[in-house]
């Protein structure tokens, strides 16, 4: 699964690739936001827009995406104020195989002794360290992380008591990801999912010279089984994608129902898929 890459391109690689983020990075990705709790045993760990995700359990942690490569101390931080250890981290997951969200992964993996667990189209970017993303692949855009298992569509992750259902949701990535779960709080059982979102970077091609093949369709089927979907609770890789602040402000007293947004989730789904059909419709008029 590995790709061997000869030395000199994998360090040229990288230090350009860390000129072009330190370029590119919005102040939201790198702003400290403090740790809160989402509903149950999820919270959130990472930036002001930039998510990690913490499901906490008795026997050890799931961390959910990273955010950037120096993001391991915020990291830390937020999951020491929540009560939490990063070292007891035993599972690491990604949502999309991209630098903003996996740079810290390596980092963390060793200094947890967690295992990467993640989809087989996204682990091969994440142990090229990005190097094989169709889109912005070609170089090497973070710390390469091995990965110790392969995840697929409708695998239950578990541990200490819960149970994390896999959803494969490509189109942003080939492997991208969701993991959806039950949350009991006072009685109540909560949808929670932790959504991929269905967004189309730009330059990214859909018909005409796609990004990769299959593009166009993976994006529909996401779409569509998206809205399938029944939930309750629903966050997702980024704040600003499921209005993280219009929902929740520091300090504020704890509430289940705090992240309870059904139709904002349908409205984000049906919202991004109009995106795509302009696009779609857009690339066949190129064709002609």
């Amino acid at each position: 699964m590995k790709k061997k890459l000869p030395g000199i391109v994998f360090v040229l690689g990288f230090a350009l690739a860390a000129l072009n983020q330190a370029w590119a990075q919005p102040e939201g990705w790198i702003r400290p936001y403090p740790g809160f709790q989402v509903i149950g045993n999820l919270y959130g760990v990472g930036t002001y827009d930039l998510s990690v995700f913490l499901i906490a359990t008795d026997e050890g942690h799931i961390l959910i995406n990273t955010g950037l490569e120096d993001s391991t101390a915020l990291i830390r931080e937020n999951m020491a104020s929540l009560g939490f250890r990063l070292e007891d981290v035993r599972i690491l997951l990604t949502q999309q195989a991209h630098w903003d969200h996996t740079a810290a992964l390596a980092e963390i993996k060793e200094i947890a002794g967690a295992e990467m667990w993640a989809t087989e189209d996204d682990a091969r970017v994440l142990e090229d360290g990005g190097f094989s993303d169709p889109h912005f692949g070609g170089r090497v855009s973070f710390p390469p992380v091995t990965v110790d298992r392969i995840v697929s569509e409708g695998d239950v992750i578990e541990l200490g008591g819960v149970r994390l259902t896999v959803y494969e949701h490509p189109g942003h990535t080939e492997g991208s990801s969701s993991y959806r779960m039950t949350v009991n709080e006072n009685g109540r059982d909560y949808r929670v999912l932790i959504a991929n979102m269905g967004t189309i970077n730009e330059g990214k091609q859909l018909l005409v010279d796609p990004t990769y093949p299959g593009v166009a369709d993976d994006f529909a089927s996401t779409y569509r089984r998206q809205k399938a979907m029944e939930i309750d609770v629903w966050v997702a890789a980024h704040g600003g994608q499921y209005g993280l602040h219009d929902k929740y402000e520091p300090g504020q007293p704890y509430s289940p129902d705090a992240f309870v947004d059904p139709e904002g989730f349908m409205a984000a789904v049906e919202r991004l898929e109009q995106i795509y059909l302009q696009q779609m419709e857009q690339e066949r008029a190129q064709q002609q």
